[in-house]
C-alpha cells in the first residue's frame, strides 16, 4: 500500500516541533545514539524491563517508578547479581509496582541472561532479534519491536497510536509508514518512531 507521503511528512514536522517545544528532545538523542553492536547485559536487563513493565501500562506510571524499581534490581549490574538477592530485588520492586507476573518475568529475563551467558545470547540477538526477543516472557510479536529499538536495532514499534496513524494515511503498516518518512526526512526510522509516538503519547496524555 502506497500512503500519503507528503502529509505523512507534514505530521512528522509537526511533531518533531512539538517534541522540541516541550523539551523532550533528550529522548530522541538517546534513541539515536543507540548501537545494537554496542548494548551491554546492563542494557539488556534494563530496557527489557523497561518494555515488560510498559506493557499494558500507560509509559508516565512506569517512567515514575523505575528508578525505584531500578535500585531494587541492583541497577541491572548483572544478571548474576540480580540471582543472588533474587529475594530481596523482587520484594523491593513489588513495593514499588504491584504486579507480580512482570516483576517475575524480570527475574526470568535474569535467569536466561545468566543461564545462557550474555554474549551467546546477544550473539543470537544480533542475527534475529524479533524472533529472539520474543522468547523473553511479556515480549511478544509487538513488544519486542519496542525492545530491539530501545537496544539500537533501527526499527519501529507498531504501537496502536502509531498503527492507526499508519492506516489513517493510507500505509500498510507502521514499519512502511516510518521508513518512507525516515528516507524523505533523511533521519532513522527508529528516531521518527519515537518523534512520532512521543507527539502521540502527549496528546493523548498517555
Amino acid at each position: 500500500m502506497s500512503g500519503n507521503l507528503e502529509t505523512a511528512v507534514q505530521l512528522f514536522t509537526k511533531a518533531r516541533e512539538h517534541v522540541a517545544s516541550a523539551g523532550k528532545l533528550g529522548e530522541v538523542e538517546w534513541q539515536r545514539t543507540r548501537n545494537p553492536q554496542a548494548f551491554t547485559e546492563s542494557d539488556l536487563l534494563r530496557e527489557s524491563a523497561w518494555v515488560i513493565l510498559c506493557s499494558g501500562f500507560r509509559e508516565a506510571i512506569v517512567r515514575r517508578v523505575f528508578d525505584k524499581v531500578s535500585l531494587s534490581f541492583c541497577d541491572w549490574e548483572s544478571a548474576a547479581v540480580i540471582l543472588g538477592s533474587a529475594r530481596e530485588c523482587r520484594a523491593g520492586a513489588l513495593a514499588s509496582i504491584r504486579n507480580t507476573r512482570k516483576i517475575d518475568a524480570i527475574l526470568g529475563v535474569a535467569q536466561r541472561v545468566d543461564e545462557q551467558g550474555f554474549f551467546r545470547l546477544k550473539k543470537r540477538i544480533l542475527q534475529d532479534p524479533i524472533l529472539e526477543l520474543q522468547e523473553f516472557r511479556f515480549i511478544g510479536p509487538v513488544t519486542s519491536w519496542h525492545l530491539a529499538k530501545n537496544l539500537g536495532f533501527d526499527c519501529a514499534k507498531p504501537d496502536r497510536h502509531l498503527a492507526r496513524i499508519a492506516l489513517a494515511l493510507g500505509f500498510s503498516d507502521v514499519h512502511q509508514l516510518c521508513k518512507c518518512i525516515a528516507s524523505a526526512v533523511e533521519e532513522t526510522v527508529s528516531v521518527v518512531d519515537i518523534i512520532l509516538w512521543r507527539y502521540s503519547a502527549d496528546l493523548l496524555n498517555l
